[in-house]
């Protein structure tokens, strides 16, 4: 988990100067209809944050919990697209952070137990950890228009 712990922390560093360089315009322009704007593929990541810390937390002491969520949804009823940019930052900064805690208090055993999510597939959290971090760059990229990471 220490390689997580490490890899999700380098890309909250690495990529938030890069997030608070885009203007506000770029942020909430919609490339298409039913597309979501920067911001809100922003906001998404704040919910997948807020998601899995619970799959983290709870996982930990229920047995094979199901926590899944509708993005589209939680993207819709945030209405992340007239949020301050800023504070969505603030909030992605933050949540991750906290993941990183979480993460760090997580017993070898622990990592090894099993969350179901949204489509009944059993994970254990140390996968849900690294996958996390996997989907967080696959948006991340898109966010900021750089080469895309494949993510499923």
């Amino acid at each position: 988990m220490q390689a997580t712990i490490e890899h999700l922390g380098k890309i909250v560093n690495n990529y938030n100067r890069r997030l608070e360089a885009i203007p506000e315009e770029e942020y909430s322009r919609k490339p298409g209809p039913g597309k979501w704007s920067k911001k809100e593929i922003l906001g998404h990541l704040v919910d997948s944050a807020q998601n899995n810390i619970r799959r983290f937390v709870v996982a930990q002491y229920e047995d094979l919990p199901r926590i899944g969520y509708d993005q589209d949804k939680w993207v819709a009823l945030a209405d992340y697209q007239h949020y301050p940019t800023k504070d969505i930052l603030a909030l992605w900064r933050l949540l991750n952070r906290h993941i990183c805690r979480i993460l760090a208090g997580i017993t070898p055993e622990g990592a090894l137990r099993k969350c179901a999510m949204g489509n009944d597939q059993q994970y254990t959290i140390k996968w849900l950890a690294a996958d996390y971090c996997n989907h967080l760059l696959h948006h991340l990229h898109q966010i900021l228009e750089l080469d895309p990471i494949a993510y499923p």
